[in-house]
């Protein structure tokens, strides 16, 4: 597909990021579901279960570093995004020019190569074109986190669906965000349409299986009563059982990725200015002289006995 060079041109002159630390790449994944998918990971990995990972929307790459923790030998993780190209229609065109103006593919790579020694494979294309790009039923674990308008949703639902194997985990990111109603309709829309079914929610995702839900939802709330920093609560949504989770701010997160970077050192303090020299202080005033008797005085004390000396100089003085 075409694609103009003004975005990446743009980012050239501007510094790319250089995090220190997992919490330094820019991007909304929380706490809570950190923890779903440091769960749900593990899980697979504990129970040998084999598969790809996938990501259809990246921003740039906080979740995409994350999920690059848990990819093992033998698997492949793919995320594919439009980063700097062209939206392929006006409506996505909109939508990227109104939230994602400053994503580029740079400062992703830039983000993901912080933590990892490797990129994984990149789609630089809308996300429709994903099922030809991997095979189906290879994918354990899809996150999508694209667009949000319904008709693009709806694709990514179903891509989703023929890319994952059978008990495979989709988890839908902004299901409930009052600026997204296009994917609250699209994804709640999958559960009677599709089969999909949910096994738990956040206030920002929805994880889901087209599998059998309820050996994975038993394991979770086995799970959940050992953490006292994270509510949970069950409610029967479509004739089966949904976990609630919600964080608290006691609520830890997973071990994250480290990165590479060691952090800049500290700026030198500022020079100090040179004190201003002290004023000189004023001299004292000097003392008067002490006046010396006159010499008729000091021969009159030395010769005249002391009577007759201090009437002479008594009289002197009137």
């Amino acid at each position: 597909m075409s694609q103009t060079n003004t975005p990446a041109q743009a980012v050239a002159t501007e510094e790319l990021p250089r995090p220190e630390r997992f919490d330094d790449v820019k991007g909304w994944f929380w706490p809570a579901d950190q923890l779903l998918f440091d769960w749900f990971l593990r899980r697979q990995e504990a129970e040998n279960r084999r598969g790809d990972l996938l990501e259809l929307g990246a921003y740039l790459g906080k979740s995409a570093v994350f999920l690059g923790g848990y990819l093992r030998e033998g698997e492949s993780f793919t995320v594919c995004d439009l980063w700097d190209s062209p939206a392929p229609d006006d409506s996505n065109s909109a939508e990227m020019g109104r939230s994602y103006a400053t994503l580029t593919r740079r400062a992703f790579e830039a983000n993901y190569l912080s933590f990892h020694d490797a990129l994984p494979t990149l789609v630089q294309a809308p996300t429709s074109v994903i099922t030809s790009r991997v095979a189906p039923a290879s994918c354990r674990f899809v996150h999508v986190d694209a667009s949000h308008l319904y008709d693009h949703v709806h694709g990514d639902i179903e891509a989703a669906r023929t890319l994952l194997v059978p008990d495979g985990i989709v988890a839908f990111d902004d299901f409930r965000a009052e600026h997204c109603p296009g994917v609250a309709a699209a994804v709640w829309g999958a559960v009677p349409t599709t089969g999909l079914r949910p096994v738990v929610i956040t206030g920002t995702k929805l994880y889901g299986t087209w599998g059998d839900p309820d050996p994975v939802r038993e394991d979770l709330l086995t799970w959940l009563e050992g953490r006292a920093d994270l509510w949970h609560g069950v409610e029967e949504v479509a004739g089966r059982p949904l976990i609630r989770v919600k964080a608290d701010r006691s609520t830890g997160t997973p071990e994250h990725p480290v990165s590479r970077h060691e952090p800049l050192p500290a700026p030198e303090p500022a020079p100090q200015p040179e004190p201003e020299p002290a004023a000189p202080a004023a001299p004292e005033p000097a003392a008067a002289p002490r006046r010396s008797p006159s010499l008729a005085r000091r021969v009159a004390r030395e010769v005249l006995p002391p009577i007759v000396a201090r009437a002479l100089v008594s009289g002197r003085r009137r």
